[in-house]
């Protein structure tokens, strides 16, 4: 069976992933001897559709897991699914709407079953996709964040957790989403600024004449214990510690000296509200000030406000409020402003702080081995930078709200008793024995309502999915795990937690190395949204170019510390790359290159032969050098030069000869080729898994799945010098063709070639070689002196070297010299203009505070192009010497 003329992804694919999934081979443990490697998957929500994040990160993890299976190693890619407890809930509640149920209606029990039943059918999309992307995890292990085994964790850690006084119940302050209706952690939250008003009312003194505050919120005025001045301000440290009068209520307000209170703000008095303001929640701590709730879970007025004000929205609220001040006479003015408003990532709208009875974590006690784990080395961040994000955040942590008012989740594993009393256990039955015996009689126990923080489970990832509690043979051989992947948006969500529970319940670090993924941005630098119209679905571009380009792509951009942009003419480039592969295999096939089990690299005669084996030998190591440091953009480079150059470029072309006629070299060239196909193959399978398999399967028709080869060549050969010649050869083509396009020499005509100060070993290089270079630098004759050129000869010539032999070129007769020198010099020109110009408008420093990143990105790639440009024609210039 021959190949096809070209490679058909979307015909082979689907079949090519089938046999994987059959053969076993993405199933961990196949290898007892072998050493362990883990990757935890970031578990994709249940609600999630692939997109451009997912694809960069599954293809960076398929690659290692890949590479390390070719190693020998074995590999655990655990896969797995997040329930996304708020996510999940808002698409099952927004079908209920178009039918016109609401869950409260439903039922807890009848809401859930209708989750589980969305689930069932439409929650395996995303394992779908990956799939489609060619990901081989170990998919007989896929867990859910919620099925039995893992929810079992998540009742022992909280039990566990309660009992050791680091889960308590609290009243505090939260981020609370109206209509959601419930609460969301601080990083669930976006803070967007957006003009607003900022108003300015006044408080009579008792005694006084009146003190002057700002606000953007005068509809909580109801919630206000206090006002605070800064301590110096001389403006009001005299009225520190006496009262006003609220202007509306005339409750008594104390006048508090606090640092927070800032004299160049405003007025620098602040009204302090600590039941909805957590700055005012800490100034209300430090002075024993009272909490008032003014808003109920709809963000309307409640009933510790007027009777007038009861059941108002709250921007209803804030008109009725200020019209009130106006007629009483305390309004002072309204000033338009910039206003930072926190909005629920989830479903958009203003997050009010609101003070409820929620449960929380004591995450500062649980940083502290986190801190020091990252501090000492166990577990390092790369690229290392990210190491001081995960500082700020843990050494600045506050207590962790793990509670949210869902109905789908786990459920809290605490029941009240009579009058309130909390008792936590694995199950029911559990906290009534401990009621029983607190009571002396069974009683009645009602389970919390609430649900854990989605985080929460998350946190226990690593070590849930491998059986903890129990102490399995999966727990002790992958754990801990190799290296997280993921990206720097959730280092505190779900990096630093797992980092806190893994080595709390485990007593080690959940992974060795945090690999912190760039960002996916389109082509000019901006963040992909779909109000900009720039978001690029990879499941399309898998759907013309193939799973192969788009990962190619991927990976060759993943340079650690830079954000990624991204564009359709890249996969192209990568579906190009694809391609010559393909034909340098299909004519490998036409040339009868068969690959030979029992070929010898060592035992090659010919230096062309000698050459490449030299190169296609330490190609693996290379490989994993640059692999261990996580580069897999050089990575990608290092393959795609030696494929793309070396191999089809130069190799392939130097055997074309040896073909033609029967004999040693002939069948020598041939299974030399075939072999370095098979290292080629082996090595580009983890980047490029499924144009590899299918090429493999030609080359190796009786061999099984490339996917379950193991081992490349590693060789360190030694051959005599000829062997080098090869290199020499390329360099000198690759000048002469440098200088003939540079002078726009036509492409057919055949130029004279003089060599000067040539040594013995040059001598030798060119009596070898002279027909590759005749032909591949379309030459007419060529001639070798070892004298110095001199300056007779250089007239009508252009110079250039290679090493230190001086070579020259006539071309009189074949350009027009004149002309020639004209048109450099003119675009040199308008490149020294060009230079100056970038240059000017990027030393402008307004220009550069005030233009987006992405234009900066621009005009310094248009700088390094105009200097790249002027270096390549004062090159040329001076090529024609004394022309």
């Amino acid at each position: 069976m021959t190949l096809d003329k070209t490679f058909s992804p979307t015909a082979l694919e689907p079949n090519l992933y089938a046999a994987w999934e059959a053969s076993g081979l993405m199933a961990a443990g196949q290898r007892s001897d072998a050493q362990p490697y883990t990757i935890m998957m970031p578990p994709p929500n249940v609600t999630g559709s692939l997109h451009m994040g997912h694809a960069f990160i599954y293809t960076l993890q398929d690659i290692l897991v890949r590479l390390r299976r070719l190693q020998g190693r074995d590999v655990l890619w655990q896969p797995g699914t997040d329930h996304a407890g708020i996510a999940t809930q808002m698409v099952v509640e927004r079908q209920l709407d178009q039918e016109q149920v609401s869950r409260r209606t439903m039922g807890r029990e009848k809401f859930l079953e209708r989750v589980w039943q969305w689930k069932e059918e439409s929650g395996a999309t995303i394992t779908r996709q990956l799939r489609r992307l060619g990901a081989s995890p170990d998919w007989s292990r896929e867990r859910f964040t919620m099925d039995e085994g893992l929810s079992a964790a998540v009742r022992k850690v909280f039990v566990q957790l309660h009992r050791e006084g680091l889960i308590y119940r609290d009243k505090r302050l939260i981020n609370w989403d109206p209509k959601l209706q419930t609460a969301v952690s601080d990083l669930e939250v976006d803070t967007l600024e957006k003009e607003g008003s900022v108003y300015y009312y006044r408080f009579p003194v008792e005694g006084q004449e009146s003190i002057t505050i700002a606000t953007t919120r005068p509809e909580t005025t109801f919630g206000d214990v206090a006002i605070a001045v800064h301590p110096e301000d001389e403006r009001y440290k005299h009225l520190i510690g006496q009262y006003a009068r609220h202007p509306l209520t005339e409750a008594r307000i104390l006048i508090v000296g606090d640092m927070h209170a800032d004299p160049e703000k405003f007025t620098g008095a602040v009204k302090v509200t600590p039941g909805h303001d957590f700055n005012d929640f800490e100034i209300g701590r430090r002075h024993n000030l009272p909490l008032i709730n003014v808003l109920d879970g709809h963000a309307c007025l409640n009933e510790n406000v007027p009777v007038a004000y009861q059941g108002l929205d709250r921007f209803v609220a804030r008109k009725k409020v200020i019209e009130e001040l106006q007629t009483k006479g305390f309004f002072d003015r309204e000033e338009t402003a910039l206003i930072p408003t926190p909005h629920s990532e989830r479903s958009g709208v203003i997050v009010e702080p609101w003070l409820m009875d929620q449960w929380y974590v004591d995450a500062a006690t649980l940083a502290k081995p986190a801190l020091k784990a990252v501090e000492e080395g166990k577990t390092v961040f790369f690229p290392k930078f990210w190491e001081n994000t995960y500082f700020e955040w843990l050494r600045n942590i506050q207590p962790w709200c793990i509670s949210r008012q869902l109905w789908w989740g786990h459920r809290i594993p605490a029941w009240y008793g009579p009058e309130g009393k909390i008792f936590v256990g694995m199950n029911e039955e559990e906290a009534q024995q401990e009621a029983t015996l607190y009571y002396g009689k069974p009683v009645e126990l009602v389970q919390d309502e609430d649900v854990l923080d989605t985080w929460f489970s998350s946190a226990l990832w690593p070590f849930s999915t491998l059986g903890w509690p129990d102490q399995t043979p999966e727990l002790e051989r992958y754990y801990p795990t190799d290296v997280l992947i993921t990206g720097h948006d959730i280092i505190f969500f779900w990096v630093a937690r797992m980092m806190m529970m893994g080595l709390h319940f485990t007593g080690e670090v959940p992974f060795r190395t945090v690999y912190i993924n760039a960002l996916v941005r389109d082509e000019k630098g901006q963040k992909m949204s779909k109000t900009k119209g720039n978001v690029i679905d990879p499941l399309g571009l898998i759907d013309d170019y193939g799973a192969d380009a788009v990962r190619f792509t991927l990976a060759s951009l993943a340079s650690p510390g830079r954000d990624i942009k991204f564009s359709k003419t890249q996969v192209e480039s990568a579906r190009n790359f694809g391609t010559k592969l393909w034909n340098a295999a299909r004519f490998a096939e036409m040339n009868g290159c068969r690959f030979d089990p029992t070929f010898d690299p060592k035992t090659v005669q010919l230096p062309l032969n000698q050459w490449i084996l030299g190169h296609v030998t330490t190609l693996g190591a290379d490989l994993i050098n640059v692999m261990d440091g996580y580069r897999f953009n050089e990575g990608a480079h290092l393959l795609y030069h030696f494929i793309w150059g070396t191999f089809c470029d130069w190799y392939l072309e130097f055997c074309k000869p040896k073909f033609v006629e029967e004999g040693p070299e002939k069948a020598e060239t041939q299974t030399t080729v075939a072999f370095v196909l098979d290292q080629i193959l082996r090595l580009l399978h983890p980047f490029m898994p499924f144009i590899t398999e299918t090429l493999w399967a030609h080359l190796h028709p009786d061999k099984g799945l490339l996917m379950g080869t193991e081992g490349f060549a590693d060789l360190q050969l030694t051959f005599g010098p000829e062997s080098h010649d090869i290199d020499w050869v390329i360099h000198m083509i690759t000048e002469i063709r440098s200088v003939r396009a540079e002078m726009n020499v036509p492409a057919g005509a055949f130029v004279p070639l003089s060599l000067y100060e040539a040594s013995p070993e040059v001598h030798r290089q060119m009596r070898v070689n002279e027909d590759l270079l005749l032909k591949l630098a379309r030459l007419s004759h060529i001639k070798v002196f070892s004298e110095p050129l001199s300056p007779e000869e250089a007239k009508g010539a252009v110079q250039t070297s290679v090493g230190g032999t001086t070579l020259l070129l006539p071309l009189t007769g074949t350009i027009d010299i004149h002309a020639e020198r004209t048109r450099l010099e003119k675009e040199l020109v308008k490149a020294f203009a060009e230079r100056s110009g970038i240059e000017k408008k990027l030393s402008n420093q307004e220009f550069v505070a005030r233009a987006p990143q992405d234009i900066i990105d621009v005009q310094n790639e248009r700088l390094e192009a105009a200097r790249l440009l002027i270096q390549k024609l004062e090159r040329a210039l001076g090529c024609l010497g004394g022309l």
